[in-house]
């Protein structure tokens, strides 16, 4: 009543303000003197009538304002009208409807602030408080739902009230998304914050309560796409069945199966659209649709490149694994991009289907490959460097332009420096010649080896056509065979005369090799086998002509026994018959110890000795390995014991066998483990060392 009162009393005095201060305003005049008028003090609207004028108020201070009626006749605007003393004031008309709507109480407002207010830094207040979730260990959620956390983000430290209760609203609405994931899409929760009682010290507990409901599943599942062939391909492919819960997981990952395997069966231009489930809250069911542009049918075309070429598209053709009008499958694509890759050529590199709309005689559309190359450089420097016992320093270098002659024609230099061999060669190497994989190598290359075996300066031309494993692309089988011209100078020890002799040895070979490689990694093989079978028919020209093969059989085995432990064994045999040993060039004979062989025991220091105590080396030979890796990190520590020998005869023996052992460290890198190897004889012969050392790259076997 006031607080009305007061307004009118207000405005009216304002208008009248405004009336006197228009007549201090008014140009000026002469004063004259005016009557007193006797009724000046009297008021306008008396008391009585003001108070008659005002509208009926409820007694309840909550209730909403009520209208003010209108007096007769007053004119339907939201103007006021001028109004006589026994007239009501007309009501002003509201422009919009929600302004004649009762306000709602206060209480029902939602007061708490957005976490990026309430989380504000006060390094000055810490509120400390313990989150307590309930309701999401039966569904598995719990795990989620502490990843994704806001309270259990902000480690159980709050500068404020608010801020908790902030955290809590943004968790509660978690749970509700976590639930819908498992499909209980009327999953509920709420958090309340519990106070310790006072003085009690314990920390605020925060608690998110989760109610999931029933969980819905799908009483329908519908494709909506044009037909493909095999006509039940589609719903072969979308994993999903009448029943199914409806889960984000579950249905995401029918989708993807869906668009991973059309491409797989030709359809390279498949997009997968929107779902739609409609959900019937009655049942707890939902019908699911999925919207489905198949694209067309296809099969293998043509080729096509553009970029920074390193090779045509003639070439693309050979990495290949598939033949024109094939139906399309993109795991051959990926082949085809791995192939590219393997080559070293590229920086980037990408292979795209591209739609031709020409229409092959099976109706599928044939498909272009558009190959996005980004040549990368094509030259490279590359060193490496070892030591062991028997062999000393050994360092080699190369350089390689691998693009010298396209395509993929390289042209590879190499020189070898250390204490007990030197050499260099030059080396042209066609990959992919003419054929996915294959490769062909000419090799020129001079040597010089000082070894306690021999002594030999050797010239070499081969040539080489091999299916060879690499580091990006390993195979199971491998082969290779070429031929070996050799002219070596080398010093020998001629028991005929009891003395050294040098001696020349022209060596005509065809050396071949197959391999069989189930290992998983070729410089630091966990699981797997290897079996390899060498044979080289050779002739050696020293004073006559004599025909000879060499024989090699090699295996090893990888076998995992727990995480970080893998148990390796290898074994290895080899003959050569059809010669005498003291006809047989030094450098192709058979010899047994160091690094790749029976550690704890010089290079080449196992077989049969001259009178100067110096190895001249069989015709036959045994070795085995057995490793413990242990693997921790970037490092290792691995256990070994070697054993085997060389002999004057074409068979190996077993009962005099020598034997090494030590440990070794790893340093394991991305291209493969740096190995440290320390080993001693267990039978050592008189003239053998105590101790060997073996630096490399690469595991022993």
């Amino acid at each position: 009543m006031w607080f009305t009162s007061s307004w009118l009393v207000l405005a009216l005095a304002g208008q009248v303000q405004q009336s006197n201060a228009g007549q201090v305003q008014q140009p000026s005049a002469p004063v004259q003197a005016q009557p007193v008028d006797p009724q000046a003090d009297k008021p306008i609207v008396s008391d009585p009538q003001f108070d008659s004028a005002l509208p009926v108020l409820s007694d309840d201070i909550n209730a909403p304002l009520e209208p003010m009626p209108a007096a007769p006749g007053a004119a339907p605007s939201g103007n006021v009208q001028p109004t006589g003393a026994n007239e009501a004031l007309a009501p002003v008309m509201a422009e919009t409807p929600e302004l004649t709507a009762p306000l709602p109480p206060l209480g029902t407002f939602d007061s708490t602030p957005p976490t990026e207010v309430a989380d504000i830094d006060d390094k000055d207040v810490v509120i400390r408080y313990t989150t307590v979730v309930r309701g999401l260990d039966d569904l598995d959620l719990t795990g989620q739902f502490n990843g994704l956390s806001a309270l259990k983000e902000g480690g159980g430290k709050a500068a404020n009230a608010a801020m908790i209760t902030a955290r809590a609203r943004e968790d509660e609405a978690l749970a509700v998304r976590l639930m819908k994931s498992k499909g209980y899409y009327d999953g509920t929760a709420i958090s309340t914050i519990e106070q310790p009682p006072a003085n009690a010290g314990d920390p605020i507990r925060a608690i998110v309560s989760a109610t999931p409901g029933n969980v819905y599943t799908l009483s329908s599942v519908k494709i909506d796409a044009g037909p493909v062939l095999p006509p039940d391909l589609l719903i072969r492919e979308l994993p999903l069945k009448i029943g199914d819960r409806i889960e984000a997981d579950r249905i995401q990952g029918a989708e993807a199966n869906l668009a991973l395997k059309l491409p797989q069966q030709g359809y390279p231009f498949v997009a997968v659209g929107q779902r739609d489930i409609l959900l019937d809250d009655a049942k707890w069911t939902g019908d699911y649709t999925l919207p489905v542009d198949t694209g067309p049918r296809s099969s293998f075309g043509t080729y096509s490149t553009e970029g920074k070429l390193a090779f045509d598209a003639k070439h693309v053709g050979v990495l290949a694994r598939f033949k024109d009008g094939e139906l399309y499958d993109n795991r051959k694509v990926d082949d085809l991009r791995d192939a590219l890759v393997a080559t070293g050529l590229f920086s980037t590199v990408s292979v795209e289907p591209r739609r031709t709309g020409v229409i092959a005689a099976d109706g599928t559309e044939k498909v272009d490959l558009l190959v996005r190359q980004e040549a990368g450089p094509p030259r490279s420097l590359a060193a490496t460097a070892g030591y062991s016992t028997g062999e000393g320093i050994k360092v080699e270098g190369s350089f390689t332009h691998r693009n010298v002659f396209p395509p993929e024609g390289a042209l590879i230099g190499t020189v070898i420096a250390g204490t007990q061999e030197q050499g260099l060669s030059g080396t042209f190497r066609r990959s992919n010649a003419g054929k996915r994989d294959r490769t062909v190598t000419i090799t020129a290359a001079a040597n010089h080896s000082n070894y306690d075996a021999f002594n030999a300066f050797t010239g070499t031309l081969s040539a080489r056509i091999s299916y060879d494993s690499t580091p990006i692309w390993q195979k199971k089988f491998t082969y290779a065979f070429g031929v070996e011209l050799v002219g070596t100078n080398e010093s020998v020890y001629d028991f005929g005369l009891g003395r050294d002799a040098r001696r020349t040895y022209g060596i005509a070979a065809l050396p071949s090799q197959v391999q069989f490689d189930t290992s998983d990694s070729l410089l630091n093989p966990t699981k797997g086998y290897r079996l390899k079978f060498s044979l080289s028919p050779e002739a050696s020209v020293s004073g006559g002509v004599r025909p000879y093969a060499r024989v090699l059989v090699e295996g090893s085995i990888y076998q995992p026994v727990s995480e970080s432990i893998v148990l390796a064994g290898r074994i290895r045999a080899g003959t050569i018959p059809g010669i005498a040993r003291d006809d047989l060039a030094p450098s192709r004979r058979f010899y047994g110890g160091g690094g790749g062989s029976v550690r704890g025991y010089g290079y080449q220091r196992l077989g049969p000795f001259d009178p100067n105590g110096d190895p001249v080396g069989g015709r036959s030979i045994n070795e085995f390995s057995l490793e413990a890796r242990y693997r921790f990190g970037n490092f290792g520590i691995v256990p070994f014991i070697d054993g085997g020998n060389a002999y004057e005869g074409i068979t190996p023996k077993g009962s005099d066998l020598r034997y090494g052992a030590g440990i070794g460290g790893r340093f394991y890198t991305n291209f493969g483990p740096m190995r440290v190897d320390v080993a001693t004889p267990l039978n050592p012969r008189p003239g053998d060392g105590k101790v060997a050392l073996y630096i490399s790259i690469g595991q022993a076997f």
